[in-house]
């Protein structure tokens, strides 16, 4: 049941006119959110804004595309304009490649396109969106990662690639923004069913999604604070004892836990 907790705080969600994108957006409203919409398709996310608004939810609707700065600049100024301060950006539109292929026949154009969306999309939001937050000394920021980030996948190159790289972002702006108080972290939703997965071969055989409901549980837990202290780290929703994992949320620092690290092959590699 909903709690309104999030009442009078702002969010912006990209890729907010289907998928995982529009729950999280529904589901901040429920919470009293006002919901900053962003997306390329007008009509998908004006059909999540009338959502967002049976929840009493103040929202905005804007086209834009993530590859694009100025486009998403101007998004940025129009929700801030609208609705306010953004609390809480959500990073979650994204591409996958079109075929299971080796590197040496995708297409060189799209699988750019995948970096581009993924990684670029992300860097434009972040470029726009944190300086406000780093000037109040307050804000979070969710992205929509996977476990593709962490294991070597010779069929996905471009979303592994650009998910891998996306973690080793938030780990490299982690420590100068624990100064500013704003919280990054990189959440998995496993593998849940939506039109992206729907195209993948790999999961065509597959009987048991994981939960978007919980997801975006996670991601309202996320904006109420409940992981600031795995701030900078990678939470995989599908799979992880989230309790578990906040308990240990200190030792998990400490071992430096939960981000991209080279293994060294033994205790004389001098890259350990």
């Amino acid at each position: 049941m909903p709690s309104g907790s999030l009442r009078g705080q702002v969010a912006l969600v990209t890729g907010a006119g289907r998928g995982i994108g529009r729950e999280i957006a529904i589901g901040l409203a429920a919470e009293g959110m006002g919901v900053g919409l962003v997306g390329r398709t007008h009509e998908t996310l004006t059909d999540t804004l009338k959502e967002c608004a049976r929840h009493g939810s103040r929202g905005v609707a804007v086209t834009a595309d993530v590859t694009r700065h100025g486009s998403v600049r101007e998004a940025v100024r129009a929700v801030e304009r609208d609705l306010g301060p953004v609390d809480l950006l959500v990073n979650n539109a994204g591409q996958v490649d079109r075929a299971e292929v080796p590197l040496w026949e995708t297409d060189p154009n799209h699988w750019w396109q995948v970096i581009e969306t993924n990684l670029r999309g992300p860097y434009n939001l972040l470029r726009c969106v944190l300086p406000g937050m780093v000037e109040r000394g307050r804000g979070r920021v969710v992205n929509l990662n996977s476990g593709f980030a962490l294991r070597p996948d010779g069929n996905y190159t471009a979303y592994a690639t650009s998910k891998g790289a996306l973690l080793q972002l938030s780990d490299n702006i982690a420590d100068s923004l624990a100064g500013h108080h704003v919280v990054v972290l990189d959440i998995s939703p496993g593998a849940v069913a939506t039109d992206m997965t729907a195209g993948m071969p790999m999961f065509q055989d597959m009987k048991t999604w994981g939960s978007i409901p919980y997801m975006v549980a996670v991601t309202v837990d996320a904006a109420r604070g409940r992981f600031d202290a795995l701030h900078g780290r990678f939470i995989h929703a599908g799979r992880d004892n989230l309790e578990e994992l906040v308990r240990r949320a200190e030792e998990i620092r400490e071992a430096d836990a939960r981000t991209l690290r080279l293994r060294p092959y033994g205790p004389q590699d001098p890259m350990g």
